[in-house]
């Protein structure tokens, strides 16, 4: 998870998921090959008017050194058939700009649609 949120200290990013699992219903998975941990995913439940009632990925990460073995794949669809089982029938994401590698990946292996921007605004402490 480091690799993907590299602006997190290691009692930050526990708290924030600990916040999240309790407040958000924050759930994590990891693939591990050989004992080793080699992909992580974070989603969660959410309703908006936009989407309805949808699962959330809010994070999705493969190490840099196990890319393009399929983890990432076996991680997405574990979360479609985790939405599927749970009443869900929507699954959204989003992803950097920089991130083209994983775009190619969303939109033309795992058939996910670019539907909209997202914008972000930090405001004044």
């Amino acid at each position: 998870m480091k690799q993907l949120r590299t602006h997190l200290d290691e009692r930050t990013y526990l708290n924030l998921v600990k916040e999240a699992q309790e407040m958000e219903g924050y759930k994590m998975f990891g693939l591990a090959v050989q004992g080793r941990i080699v992909a992580v995913t974070g989603f969660m439940p959410m309703i908006t008017l936009y989407n309805g009632r949808f699962i959330w990925v809010c994070d999705l990460v493969t190490d840099q050194k196990e890319r393009s073995k399929k983890y990432g794949e076996k991680l997405l669809t574990y979360v479609h058939e985790w939405a599927d089982n749970h009443g869900f029938k929507t699954v959204s994401l989003s992803s950097g700009l920089q991130r083209v590698d994983a775009h190619r990946f969303y939109e033309n292996k795992m058939e996910y649609h670019k539907t909209s921007f997202v914008y972000l605004k930090k405001l004044n402490d």
